[in-house]
C-alpha cells in the first residue's frame, strides 16, 4: 500500500497542480474549508472567497480532499505535465 501511495505523490510532483472554483456557484457549505482551511478561506458570509489558486508543493493531497470534500462539485483539480 505504502508504493501506491508513494506514486501517486511522485505523479502529483511531476507536474503543477491548480485548483478553479465557481464562487458563483458556491451554497455556503464550507467543506473544502473544514478539510483545508488554509487553502480555501472563507469570505464574511462564510462563502469560498478565491476563484482558484496554484497548488503549493506538499499541499496537493490537502487540495484534492477539500475539492472532494465539496458537495456541489464546484472546485476542478487542474493537473499540467510539464
Amino acid at each position: 500500500m505504502e508504493s501506491a501511495r508513494a506514486t501517486q505523490l511522485e505523479s502529483v510532483a511531476m507536474g503543477k497542480l491548480k485548483i478553479r472554483i465557481e464562487r458563483a456557484q458556491c451554497v455556503g457549505n464550507a467543506r473544502c474549508h473544514a478539510v483545508a482551511e488554509h487553502l480555501y478561506p472563507l469570505d464574511q458570509d462564510g462563502y469560498v472567497a478565491i476563484d482558484g489558486f496554484e497548488v503549493a508543493p506538499g499541499d496537493e493531497l490537502m487540495a484534492r480532499r477539500g475539492a472532494r470534500a465539496c458537495p456541489e462539485r464546484i472546485i476542478t483539480i487542474i493537473e499540467d505535465e510539464d
